[in-house]
């Protein structure tokens, strides 16, 4: 047995050994695309249906200065019910000329996001209301300080790309302070992009001077803005919404990214037919971007066809559902159809802890949706009680799931490397009659292969002797010591001292 620990701790002390980004058998912006749950004929009956929202039952509810910008640039106010229509021919001179590469930098530009063609990335989200207490199995209010902690948890965690708020500042009531504070513990906590969301136009503004005072000056900021903005523009059927509207309007000014949010209920506020729950998402992303090019030509921004799913018996959301599975990687097909920048959700488990209903539910809506061509996977991480409650434990085990996930969306390279038959000769002809020692066995165990930090793959006899350990025990021990350990400086000292005398900062400062 010692001998057997001793070559099994001699492996793990390999594959933990760091390797040169470009032979890691998962990497950042790898192809996605693979699953189709679509066919072509019916993605272009999905845009016809799209196109006949938009110019036969359009928006509501439009702030004077949405219904000046869009009209000015070729949408129609009906007179009668106050609606903006979206001609056809408008829609798809919207789409010939939009922005379809932004650049969602991030401080460290190993980290950096390309969000198009068929690069796929994991992101958090979510602005749960809960903190999820694994060990006594209850929920309790989310702080700032939690937030701040599973921004510095993310930013160890090789396969969460970014970061999106994971929750909400509950022991902040003023949303001026929750807004600034939630971007600051954000800032703070990773280096990886950032995405934030604000409540005001005006507290937008006042945020801009820490986003470009970090990035040295405005031109910085716009040429690699490493903070976007999450807007909840239209609320599902088809309504704009005033102060979202005019905070969209602060960002595409300044050069920060948008990512334009449809997050309508299918059966609730959505149509409960997917098909046409999906074409409804798309119709209200395709007038964000029209409302993004009508502010600034050019804008850099992802559509966010956000669709989720409500238990018809009972009204509740169900984020864990084959359902959202289907509605999510659609989506994503629909943002590849218009070669759109694109974020879609998957990942949020009806279960309220991380155990066996979060692992199925979670597992098919990774593989099915990061296979979806969709570019950002978001509330891919540590979402449970579908978003009502976070788990750093869940985020650590997500992470491993979603590698796993991701390797699927690598997929199988079939080229002449690949199929080198002197491979299968050496072993069986010329040699033992087994691979395990062959050269390119070995070249092939760290770069096409992945292995988990925190799922079980030891013999029974080990795993006794490991005193029975569980995966969840496992990640419990990953975030005591990472909190404990890892307390990232991303705000430089006199910055941060500057920020704290001008702005109302309530993060303790690291120590």
């Amino acid at each position: 047995m010692s001998r057997r620990r001793g070559g099994r701790e001699a492996r793990i002390d390999a594959r933990n050994a760091e390797l040169p980004e470009d032979i890691k058998p998962v990497r950042l912006g790898l192809a996605g695309n693979r699953y189709h749950c679509l066919t072509e004929p019916e993605m272009a009956r999905i845009h016809q249906t799209v196109l006949e929202i938009l110019s036969t039952v359009g928006l509501h509810g439009a702030p004077q200065s949405t219904i000046d910008y869009l009209t000015a640039a070729g949408a129609e106010l009906c007179p009668k019910s106050g609606r903006l229509l979206f001609p056809k021919s408008y829609i798809e001179d919207v789409l010939a000329k939009c922005n379809r590469t932004p650049l969602l930098a991030a401080r460290d530009p190993a980290w950096d996001i390309h969000p198009y063609g068929e690069n796929t990335y994991t992101a958090t989200a979510g602005a749960a209301v809960n903190v999820v207490d694994i060990e006594n199995r209850s929920y309790r209010d989310s702080t700032l300080q939690d937030l701040y902690d599973s921004a510095r948890l993310a930013d160890e965690l090789e396969h969460i790309h970014y970061f999106q708020r994971t929750m909400v500042a509950r022991d902040i009531a003023d949303p001026y302070e929750m807004d600034l504070n939630t971007l600051y513990a954000s800032l703070a906590g990773t280096r990886k992009h950032v995405a934030s969301s604000w409540t005001t136009a005006e507290n937008v503004q006042k945020s801009l001077p820490i986003l470009f005072e970090l990035a040295g000056s405005e031109a910085a900021f716009r040429a690699r803005p490493f903070v976007s903005m999450s807007c909840c523009f239209v609320v599902p059927p088809l309504l704009l919404t005033e102060d979202a509207c005019q905070c969209l309007e602060v960002a595409a000014k300044n050069g920060m990214p948008v990512l334009l949010l449809s997050a309508g209920q299918a059966g609730a506020t959505a149509p409960a037919p997917l098909a046409l729950s999906i074409a409804q998402e798309m119709a209200e992303c395709l007038a964000g971007i029209a409302y993004m090019e009508a502010v600034q030509p050019g804008a850099p921004f992802l559509i966010g066809p956000w669709p989720f799913v409500v238990d018809l018996r009972t009204g509740m959301m169900c984020g864990g559902s084959g359902e959202q599975a289907l509605l999510s990687s659609g989506c994503g097909q629909m943002g590849r159809y218009y070669d759109l920048p694109t974020s879609v959700p998957a990942g949020m488990t009806d279960s309220k802890i991380p155990d066996a209903q979060a692992g199925y539910e979670k597992g098919y809506n990774y593989a099915l949706v990061l296979n979806s061509g969709a570019n950002c996977i978001q509330e891919a991480a540590g979402m449970h009680a579908s978003l009502l409650g976070f788990s750093m434990e869940g985020m650590v085990l997500d992470n491993d799931a979603l590698g796993a996930a991701l390797r699927t969306v690598r997929g199988i390279e079939v080229n002449e490397d690949n199929l080198n038959i002197n491979i299968l000769r050496e072993c069986t002809v010329d040699g033992p009659g087994h691979y395990l020692a062959h050269n390119d066995t070995i070249a092939r165990m760290q770069r096409d292969y992945l292995y988990p930090e925190q799922f079980d793959r030891f013999d029974p006899k080990l795993w006794e002797e490991l005193k029975s350990p569980i995966a969840v025990e496992r990640a419990k021990k990953y975030v005591q010591d990472r909190l404990q350990n890892h307390h990232p400086n991303y705000i430089p000292k006199d910055l941060d001292k500057s920020f704290r005398a001008r702005f109302p900062i309530q993060l303790k400062q690291a120590e």
